[in-house]
Parts: structure tokens; sequence; C-alpha cells
């Protein structure tokens, strides 16, 4: 890493969480066109956890990661960063 950064490169790396996905939307769809009771239960258990209480959208990672490849994070380097709406503090 001491390297990579010497040579101008930053590596860092972004740690998605719940993210309201199309895949996520159908599988919560067919979920509740089966009423799969424990699967729907999962998904509000998992929102339950979740400080923020909603989950991300994948235009919301990507604008970090726009972010993290800017100017505005030239002094970023070596992190691991959650964008999991404070999942991982729960």
């Amino acid at each position: 890493m001491q390297e990579s950064g010497r040579k101008g490169f930053r590596i860092n790396v972004v740690v998605s969480g719940g993210i309201e996905t199309e895949t996520v939307k159908k599988l919560r769809k067919e979920a509740m066109i089966k009423l799969r009771k424990d699967i729907i239960g999962l998904g509000k258990l998992f929102l339950s956890r979740l400080p923020l209480g909603i989950m991300g959208t994948p235009d919301e990672v990507a604008r970090f990661m726009v972010f993290l490849a800017s100017d505005l994070a030239s002094y970023i380097h070596s992190a691991l960063i959650p964008v999991d709406g404070g999942f991982l503090s729960a």
C-alpha cells in the first residue's frame, strides 16, 4: 500500500450495505406475492437494524465513489469505508 501511494495511486475499499437494487425489488415483490412471511420478516428485521431505517440506492453508493475518485478525497488512502446506512455501527 505504501508503494502504491508513493506512485500516486489511492487505494480504498467501499463496503456497501443494504442497497435497493432491481434484484432486491424483484425478490421483495415475489415474496409479497407468495406471502412468504418468513422472508418478509427477515426484510423487516434487516431494516430495523439500520440506524437510518431505509435501504440505500445504487446512486448513493455511486456518488460516494465519484467523491473518492475526485480531488476532494486526495488525502484518503488505504481506507475501508462502509456506505451502509450505519448497519456496521448498529
